[in-house]
C-alpha cells in the first residue's frame, strides 16, 4: 500500500526551506535544568518600568480597546519624530514613522516591499539569523558576506561586499551595532555602503536598533548623518532593548512618507495595526524612558567588563571586545563544533550561551554570550565558565 502523501508536500518551499534557529535548540536543550544561567538569548533580566506598564493599563481601563491606525497612532508616530531629532541634531517628520508588531515585523515589512523570488539581498555576517530567514520567506535569496575577524575588531570586507552586487541584487543589510559580534560601523563603512547603493541603485536595510548601546560614548554612527532625501534606506527599530520590552513585541520603521500607503497596505494585510495599549507604552517609553535607557546602557557596559576580564584571563579564548550592542562572540580553543560545545557547557558549566554557527558565514567557532544582566549573574556565570575553561 503505498504512504499517504504527507501535509508537507503541499507547503511553499520558502516555508519549508526556514531554518530552525540554532539557539532555539540549545534553550530547549537546556532551559529546564535547576541553576541553568541562561546567557543565551537577546535579552536583559530586568522587567519593563512600571511607568511603561501603567500606560498600557490606564489605555485599557479607558477603553482603548479597537481598531486602530495602520501606521500607528498620531500620538506615537509624532513622540518617535520627536525621539529621533532629540537623538540625530536634525528634524525629523512623523510621516517618516511607521508602527509595527515588533521589530522583526518591520524587518518582515521592510524586506516584503523590496524582494521576492529571483531576487538577492547581502547580509554581511555574522548576524542575526532572522535577517537571512526574512529574505528567505520572502522569496529572495539571502547572500551571506563573512566579515573579517580580528582581536582588534570585526571588520567589514569591502571587496566582499561589493563583488557580492548582482545583477539580481536589490540591496544589502546593515546591522550597527551588530547582533552577535559587537561590531560597529564607522563613517567610512557607512559611507562606503551608501556609495555602494548609489552606484548600484540599491536599497539599504538599516537596522540600527543597538545605537544607543556604544562603548566609545554617544549613539553609534548611523546612515542617517550623512544621507540625502534621493537615498534608498529604510531603518528598523524596536522598542525592545532600550526599554525592556522584548515581550511586548512592538517596533517600528522609518521610510520615505513616499512609501506611506504601500507601507500601510502591507501593515494592513499582516496586523491591521498594533494595538493602541502597546502605543500607549511606546509613548511612555519614549517620552519618559531616557533614563532608564541610561542605566541600560551602564549595566551593560559593567556586564561587558565583568566577563571580558574572567575569560581573558583563562588564555583560552579569543574574541573582539564589543564596541556596541551587549554580547561577547567569542571562540574557545580547540572546541570547533559549536554546536555540540552548546550543549557541552549546558551539561558541565550549567550556563546557557548561543553558538555562533547561528548566525551564518564567519560564526563557524565561535560563541555568543549576552551580558545584559545583573552583575552577581554575570559573576557566578563567568566563574562557572572558567573553571569549565580551566578542566578542558
Amino acid at each position: 500500500m503505498p504512504a499517504a502523501p504527507s501535509f508537507l508536500d503541499g507547503l511553499r518551499p520558502e516555508a519549508l526551506g526556514a531554518p530552525e534557529s540554532g539557539i532555539v535548540e540549545v534553550m530547549n536543550y537546556g532551559r529546564t535544568r535547576q541553576g541553568m544561567i541562561p546567557l543565551w538569548a537577546g535579552e536583559g533580566d530586568v522587567p519593563t518600568p512600571a511607568f511603561i506598564t501603567e500606560a498600557a493599563t490606564r489605555s485599557l481601563a479607558a477603553g482603548e480597546t479597537f481598531y486602530t491606525w495602520q501606521r500607528g497612532i498620531p500620538d506615537l508616530r509624532e513622540a518617535l519624530a520627536r525621539y529621533h531629532t532629540n537623538l540625530f541634531g536634525k528634524p525629523f517628520a512623523a510621516d517618516r514613522f511607521f508602527v509595527t508588531q515588533s521589530g522583526m515585523h518591520a524587518i518582515q515589512t521592510a524586506v516584503r516591499l523590496i524582494a521576492g523570488v529571483g531576487d538577492e539581498v547581502i547580509v554581511p555576517t555574522p548576524a542575526w539569523p532572522n535577517f537571512a530567514a526574512a529574505i528567505g520567506v520572502a522569496g529572495a535569496k539571502p547572500v551571506m558576506v563573512a566579515q573579517i575577524f580580528t582581536e582588534q575588531g570585526w571588520k567589514l570586507d569591502f571587496q566582499r561586499l561589493a563583488d557580492a552586487i548582482t545583477p539580481r541584487t536589490r540591496g544589502i543589510f546593515i546591522n550597527s551595532p551588530s547582533n552577535p559580534t559587537g561590531w560597529v560601523a564607522t563613517a567610512e563603512d557607512i559611507a562606503f555602503v551608501l556609495d555602494l547603493a548609489r552606484r548600484h541603485g540599491l536599497w539599504i536595510f538599516a537596522d540600527e536598533i543597538y545605537t544607543r548601546f556604544h562603548y566609545a560614548g554617544g549613539r553609534a554612527p548611523s546612515f542617517r548623518d550623512i544621507r540625502t532625501p534621493e537615498d534608498r534606506i529604510i531603518f528598523t527599530d524596536t522598542f525592545s532593548k532600550n526599554w525592556a520590552m522584548t515581550g511586548w513585541r512592538i517596533g517600528w520603521m522609518e521610510a520615505p512618507p513616499e512609501l506611506g500607503q504601500t507601507i500601510e497596505n502591507l501593515l494592513q494585510y499582516s496586523t491591521s495595526g498594533v494595538a493602541t495599549f502597546l502605543q500607549r507604552a511606546g509613548i511612555a517609553a519614549l517620552e519618559r524612558g531616557e533614563s532608564f535607557v541610561e542605566h541600560q546602557i551602564a549595566r551593560a557596559r559593567q556586564g561587558r567588563d565583568i566577563v571580558i576580564k574572567g575569560l581573558s584571563a583563562t588564555g583560552k579564548v579569543r574574541f573582539a571586545p564589543a564596541s556596541g550592542a551587549f554580547y561577547l562572540f567569542f571562540s574557545v580553543e580547540g572546541k570547533p563544533d559549536v554546536r555540540r560545545l552548546g550543549l557541552e557547557i549546558v551539561d558541565q558549566a550549567n550556563v546557557g550561551l548561543a553558538p555562533g554557527t547561528a548566525f551564518g558565514a564567519g560564526g563557524e567557532g565561535f560563541m555568543r554570550l549576552c551580558y545584559l544582566r545583573s552583575p552577581e549573574q554575570l559573576q557566578a556565570a563567568t566563574q562557572r565558565l572558567v573553571d569549565w575553561l580551566e578542566k578542558i
